[in-house]
């Protein structure tokens, strides 16, 4: 039989699409109010490899990763899935941007591993956190790469992304190596 052990802590990200820059500084904004100080904040990207949301956030739509400070447990995740969408919901009522859904934020976590989404929709290669969440492993780590497989997004699979999800690895490994001395 196996030793039960609780799991590292992870860290903490969380994607932001929106065709409106403020709206991405609002997202990161709420984020640093509920989940604490920012320890990398990557470029902003164009989202270019689908159309999926245009219908609901239009055109020219931009994406940004964030990172928080504060590690977490991985099924923290469940948490910020309802959060952000409630931060959405939010930033709907405060705005009068003319689209459906002008800011998406998608939390999940990175760790020595594996980069992790949580999401609201039950796919064959999801797995049920609770409260509605299910997760995905989005990407793997392995021989000093990110590696996707054949669910994960393209827009995941980026060089640049990964540099960042890399950037992010990095600055988790070295925060393990800090805390055990």
């Amino acid at each position: 039989m196996g030793e039960i052990s609780t799991h590292q802590p992870v860290l903490l990200i969380c994607a932001m699409v929106s065709r409106y820059p403020e709206a991405l500084r609002w997202g990161i904004d709420q984020l640093i109010k509920s989940y604490g100080p920012v320890a990398l904040e990557s470029p902003v990207y164009d989202f270019t490899e689908t159309t999926y949301y245009n219908a609901t956030m239009g055109d020219d739509l931009k994406k940004q990763f964030v990172a928080f400070e504060t590690l977490v447990q991985p099924d923290a995740i469940v948490d910020a899935k309802l959060a952000t969408n409630q931060m959405e919901q939010d930033y709907i009522a405060q705005h009068s941007d003319p689209e459906e859904r002008p800011l998406n934020l998608d939390p999940g976590y990175i760790s020595t591993a594996k980069l992790v989404l949580a999401t609201t929709k039950d796919r064959d290669h999801r797995l049920y956190m609770s409260k509605g969440i299910y997760a995905e492993v989005t990407l793997f780590f392995r021989q000093k790469q990110w590696c996707g497989s054949r669910w994960t997004y393209p827009d995941y699979q980026r060089e640049d992304f990964q540099e960042y999800f890399s950037r992010c690895r990095t600055w988790l490994k070295e925060r393990y190596r800090s805390s055990h001395g």
